[in-house]
Protein backbone atom coordinates (compact mmCIF):
# COMPACT_ATOMS: atom_id res chain seq x y z
CA UNK A 1 0.00 0.00 0.00
CA UNK A 2 2.73 2.36 0.91
CA UNK A 3 4.21 1.58 -2.49
CA UNK A 4 1.03 2.49 -4.39
CA UNK A 5 0.88 5.70 -2.46
CA UNK A 6 4.45 6.47 -3.14
CA UNK A 7 4.13 5.92 -6.96
CA UNK A 8 0.76 8.20 -6.77
CA UNK A 9 2.51 10.86 -5.34
CA UNK A 10 5.23 10.72 -8.04
CA UNK A 11 2.68 11.15 -10.87
CA UNK A 12 1.15 13.96 -9.46
CA UNK A 13 4.63 15.45 -8.87
CA UNK A 14 5.53 14.83 -12.48
CA UNK A 15 1.59 16.36 -13.65
CA UNK A 16 2.24 19.65 -11.84
CA UNK A 17 5.80 19.85 -13.36
CA UNK A 18 4.68 19.33 -16.91
CA UNK A 19 1.77 22.13 -15.86
CA UNK A 20 3.83 24.60 -14.57
CA UNK A 21 6.67 23.94 -17.88
CA UNK A 22 6.42 26.84 -20.36
CA UNK A 23 7.79 24.83 -23.05
CA UNK A 24 5.24 22.29 -23.11
CA UNK A 25 2.47 24.53 -23.34
CA UNK A 26 4.60 26.25 -26.53
CA UNK A 27 4.66 22.92 -27.94
CA UNK A 28 1.07 22.59 -26.82
CA UNK A 29 0.73 25.52 -28.78
CA UNK A 30 2.24 24.55 -32.17
CA UNK A 31 1.08 21.94 -32.54
CA UNK A 32 -2.28 23.57 -32.28
CA UNK A 33 -1.42 25.52 -34.38
CA UNK A 34 0.12 23.26 -36.97
CA UNK A 35 -3.18 21.58 -37.50
CA UNK A 36 -5.31 22.88 -40.23
CA UNK A 37 -8.56 23.77 -39.06
CA UNK A 38 -11.14 21.44 -41.21
CA UNK A 39 -13.76 24.67 -41.27
CA UNK A 40 -11.69 27.64 -42.36
CA UNK A 41 -12.11 26.46 -46.31
CA UNK A 42 -16.05 26.85 -45.28
CA UNK A 43 -15.79 30.39 -43.64
CA UNK A 44 -14.16 32.15 -47.14
CA UNK A 45 -15.87 30.59 -50.02
CA UNK A 46 -14.14 30.98 -53.40
CA UNK A 47 -15.72 33.97 -55.32
CA UNK A 48 -16.36 32.14 -58.98
CA UNK A 49 -18.70 29.65 -56.86
CA UNK A 50 -21.36 31.78 -57.73
CA UNK A 51 -21.66 33.20 -60.90
CA UNK A 52 -24.53 35.97 -59.13
CA UNK A 53 -24.80 37.63 -56.05
CA UNK A 54 -27.92 39.08 -54.72
CA UNK A 55 -28.10 42.51 -52.80
CA UNK A 56 -31.03 44.35 -51.92
CA UNK A 57 -32.51 41.93 -53.49
CA UNK A 58 -31.24 42.57 -57.74
CA UNK A 59 -28.99 40.37 -59.12
CA UNK A 60 -25.40 41.41 -60.18
CA UNK A 61 -23.67 39.82 -62.98
CA UNK A 62 -20.40 38.92 -63.01
CA UNK A 63 -17.96 39.28 -65.99
CA UNK A 64 -18.84 36.34 -67.67
CA UNK A 65 -22.56 37.83 -67.79
CA UNK A 66 -21.08 40.65 -69.29
CA UNK A 67 -19.58 39.15 -71.72
CA UNK A 68 -22.50 36.66 -73.09
CA UNK A 69 -24.95 39.95 -72.98
CA UNK A 70 -22.46 41.19 -75.55
CA UNK A 71 -22.07 38.53 -77.57
CA UNK A 72 -26.42 38.67 -77.54
CA UNK A 73 -26.96 41.80 -78.61
CA UNK A 74 -23.77 41.48 -81.56
CA UNK A 75 -25.78 38.65 -82.88
CA UNK A 76 -29.28 40.46 -82.52
CA UNK A 77 -27.30 43.17 -84.40
CA UNK A 78 -25.99 40.85 -87.33
CA UNK A 79 -29.57 39.34 -87.61
CA UNK A 80 -31.28 42.99 -87.97
CA UNK A 81 -28.76 43.86 -90.18
CA UNK A 82 -28.92 40.85 -92.54
CA UNK A 83 -33.04 41.27 -92.62
CA UNK A 84 -32.69 44.46 -93.19
CA UNK A 85 -30.66 43.52 -96.26
CA UNK A 86 -32.84 40.82 -97.29
CA UNK A 87 -35.17 43.21 -97.80
CA UNK A 88 -33.84 45.94 -99.86
CA UNK A 89 -32.32 43.21 -102.24
CA UNK A 90 -36.20 42.23 -102.55
CA UNK A 91 -37.52 45.50 -103.49
CA UNK A 92 -34.50 45.97 -106.19
CA UNK A 93 -35.33 42.69 -107.97
CA UNK A 94 -39.41 43.24 -107.74
CA UNK A 95 -38.44 47.21 -109.01
CA UNK A 96 -36.36 45.45 -112.11
CA UNK A 97 -39.12 43.02 -112.84
CA UNK A 98 -41.42 45.50 -113.00
CA UNK A 99 -39.28 47.77 -115.55
CA UNK A 100 -38.14 44.84 -117.53
CA UNK A 101 -41.97 43.96 -117.82
CA UNK A 102 -42.64 47.95 -118.87
CA UNK A 103 -39.68 47.60 -121.51
CA UNK A 104 -41.07 44.31 -123.47
CA UNK A 105 -44.41 45.52 -123.28
CA UNK A 106 -42.86 49.00 -125.30
CA UNK A 107 -40.86 46.87 -127.48
CA UNK A 108 -44.12 44.76 -128.66
CA UNK A 109 -45.65 47.84 -129.16
CA UNK A 110 -43.05 50.07 -131.25
CA UNK A 111 -43.47 46.25 -133.58
CA UNK A 112 -46.88 46.09 -134.15
CA UNK A 113 -47.19 50.11 -134.95
CA UNK A 114 -44.11 50.67 -136.98
CA UNK A 115 -43.54 49.02 -140.28
CA UNK A 116 -39.62 48.58 -140.63
CA UNK A 117 -38.87 49.14 -144.37
CA UNK A 118 -37.56 46.28 -146.75
CA UNK A 119 -34.46 45.72 -148.45
CA UNK A 120 -32.22 43.57 -150.38
CA UNK A 121 -28.77 42.29 -149.49
CA UNK A 122 -27.21 44.65 -152.56
CA UNK A 123 -29.22 47.31 -150.50
CA UNK A 124 -28.56 46.72 -147.73
CA UNK A 125 -24.83 46.74 -148.54
CA UNK A 126 -25.04 50.69 -149.46
CA UNK A 127 -25.65 51.35 -146.40
CA UNK A 128 -23.28 49.34 -144.59
CA UNK A 129 -20.52 49.30 -146.94
CA UNK A 130 -17.68 48.60 -144.20
CA UNK A 131 -19.54 45.47 -143.41
CA UNK A 132 -18.38 43.98 -146.06
CA UNK A 133 -16.16 40.60 -145.87
CA UNK A 134 -13.06 39.78 -148.71
CA UNK A 135 -14.43 36.49 -148.24
CA UNK A 136 -17.90 34.39 -148.69
CA UNK A 137 -19.02 30.63 -148.02
CA UNK A 138 -15.16 30.20 -147.37
CA UNK A 139 -14.33 31.04 -150.59
CA UNK A 140 -11.37 33.49 -151.69
CA UNK A 141 -11.29 35.13 -155.19
CA UNK A 142 -8.13 34.38 -157.36
CA UNK A 143 -5.82 36.61 -157.70
CA UNK A 144 -6.09 39.76 -160.13
CA UNK A 145 -10.25 39.23 -159.46
CA UNK A 146 -11.54 41.76 -157.53
CA UNK A 147 -14.03 40.58 -154.48
CA UNK A 148 -17.45 43.04 -154.36
CA UNK A 149 -20.35 41.49 -152.51
CA UNK A 150 -21.02 37.76 -153.47
CA UNK A 151 -18.85 37.82 -156.57
CA UNK A 152 -15.79 38.34 -158.00
CA UNK A 153 -14.57 40.73 -160.93
CA UNK A 154 -11.94 39.92 -163.54
CA UNK A 155 -11.22 43.63 -165.51
CA UNK A 156 -9.34 42.37 -168.61
CA UNK A 157 -6.06 44.17 -170.06
CA UNK A 158 -6.74 42.29 -173.69
CA UNK A 159 -9.27 43.44 -175.83
CA UNK A 160 -12.48 40.82 -177.49
CA UNK A 161 -15.30 40.81 -179.16
CA UNK A 162 -18.60 40.68 -177.33
CA UNK A 163 -19.33 36.81 -178.10
CA UNK A 164 -15.12 35.91 -177.66
CA UNK A 165 -14.99 37.67 -174.27
CA UNK A 166 -18.14 36.28 -172.75
CA UNK A 167 -16.21 32.32 -173.88
CA UNK A 168 -13.17 33.42 -172.21
CA UNK A 169 -15.71 34.68 -169.32
CA UNK A 170 -17.59 31.55 -169.19
CA UNK A 171 -13.96 29.59 -169.55
CA UNK A 172 -12.95 31.23 -166.03
CA UNK A 173 -16.24 29.38 -164.60
CA UNK A 174 -18.49 32.89 -164.87
CA UNK A 175 -19.78 35.50 -167.50
CA UNK A 176 -19.80 38.76 -168.24
CA UNK A 177 -21.11 41.07 -166.01
CA UNK A 178 -24.47 41.32 -164.45
CA UNK A 179 -24.58 44.86 -163.29
CA UNK A 180 -27.96 44.16 -160.82
CA UNK A 181 -27.71 47.39 -158.62
CA UNK A 182 -26.08 50.74 -158.09
CA UNK A 183 -23.49 49.53 -155.68
CA UNK A 184 -22.24 47.13 -158.34
CA UNK A 185 -22.30 50.21 -161.10
CA UNK A 186 -20.34 52.31 -158.92
CA UNK A 187 -17.86 50.44 -157.80
CA UNK A 188 -17.06 48.61 -161.75
CA UNK A 189 -16.94 52.44 -162.50
CA UNK A 190 -14.37 53.06 -160.01
CA UNK A 191 -12.13 50.29 -160.71
CA UNK A 192 -11.81 50.81 -164.39
CA UNK A 193 -10.17 52.53 -166.52
CA UNK A 194 -11.17 51.58 -169.62
CA UNK A 195 -14.38 51.01 -171.60
CA UNK A 196 -15.90 47.64 -170.98
CA UNK A 197 -18.00 44.52 -172.60
CA UNK A 198 -20.23 44.05 -169.93
CA UNK A 199 -23.11 41.21 -169.90
CA UNK A 200 -25.73 43.09 -172.07
CA UNK A 201 -27.25 41.90 -175.35
CA UNK A 202 -30.12 43.66 -177.40
CA UNK A 203 -33.13 40.45 -178.59
CA UNK A 204 -35.74 42.64 -180.71
CA UNK A 205 -36.53 45.42 -178.39
CA UNK A 206 -35.78 44.01 -175.46
CA UNK A 207 -32.04 43.79 -173.82
CA UNK A 208 -31.54 41.14 -171.55
CA UNK A 209 -28.74 40.15 -169.55
CA UNK A 210 -26.64 36.73 -169.88
CA UNK A 211 -28.48 35.09 -166.92
CA UNK A 212 -31.78 35.94 -168.80
CA UNK A 213 -32.90 38.25 -166.00
CA UNK A 214 -34.90 41.60 -167.86
CA UNK A 215 -33.08 44.69 -167.72
CA UNK A 216 -33.86 47.28 -164.74
CA UNK A 217 -31.82 49.40 -164.09
CA UNK A 218 -30.38 51.62 -166.71
CA UNK A 219 -27.29 53.91 -167.28
CA UNK A 220 -27.48 54.99 -170.58
CA UNK A 221 -25.70 57.59 -171.87
CA UNK A 222 -27.14 60.72 -173.80
CA UNK A 223 -26.99 61.11 -177.49
CA UNK A 224 -28.07 57.64 -179.69
CA UNK A 225 -25.59 54.80 -180.92
CA UNK A 226 -26.03 51.98 -182.39
CA UNK A 227 -25.62 48.10 -181.50
CA UNK A 228 -26.73 45.49 -179.81
CA UNK A 229 -24.17 45.11 -176.88
CA UNK A 230 -23.56 47.11 -174.04
CA UNK A 231 -20.33 48.50 -172.89
CA UNK A 232 -19.58 50.36 -169.41
CA UNK A 233 -17.47 53.43 -170.20
CA UNK A 234 -15.29 53.95 -166.36
CA UNK A 235 -14.26 57.38 -167.69
CA UNK A 236 -18.53 59.11 -167.39
CA UNK A 237 -20.18 59.45 -164.38
CA UNK A 238 -21.94 56.06 -162.78
CA UNK A 239 -25.39 57.22 -163.47
CA UNK A 240 -24.68 57.29 -167.13
CA UNK A 241 -22.10 55.54 -168.52
CA UNK A 242 -23.47 52.75 -170.73
CA UNK A 243 -22.92 52.95 -174.81
CA UNK A 244 -24.04 50.40 -177.59
CA UNK A 245 -21.54 49.20 -179.68
CA UNK A 246 -21.34 46.21 -182.73
CA UNK A 247 -20.96 42.91 -180.99
CA UNK A 248 -18.02 42.46 -183.63
CA UNK A 249 -15.92 45.09 -182.13
CA UNK A 250 -13.11 44.44 -180.00
CA UNK A 251 -12.63 46.07 -176.24
CA UNK A 252 -12.04 44.91 -172.94
CA UNK A 253 -14.29 43.08 -170.81
CA UNK A 254 -15.40 42.44 -167.19
CA UNK A 255 -16.13 39.26 -165.92
CA UNK A 256 -17.77 37.73 -162.80
CA UNK A 257 -18.05 34.56 -160.68
CA UNK A 258 -20.51 34.29 -157.94
CA UNK A 259 -18.63 33.05 -155.04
Amino acid sequence: MEMQEITTQEERKKEDEEANDPMQEAKTEVIEEAEPDPYSKLQNPAEDIYSEAFYGGAPVKTKAGKQAEGNTRLYRAVCFFLTITCLVLLVVVFILSLKLQNGSTVCLERVETTTAPTCNYEQCQDFFPKSRGQYRSCHKCDDGWLTFGQSCFFLSTTRLSWDESQKNCSARGGSLAVISSPRVQRFLTKEGKFTYWIGLRQSGDTWTWVNNDSLQDRYWTEGTSQGNCGMLKSSSPPEKNWLTAQCHAYTYYICQLQL
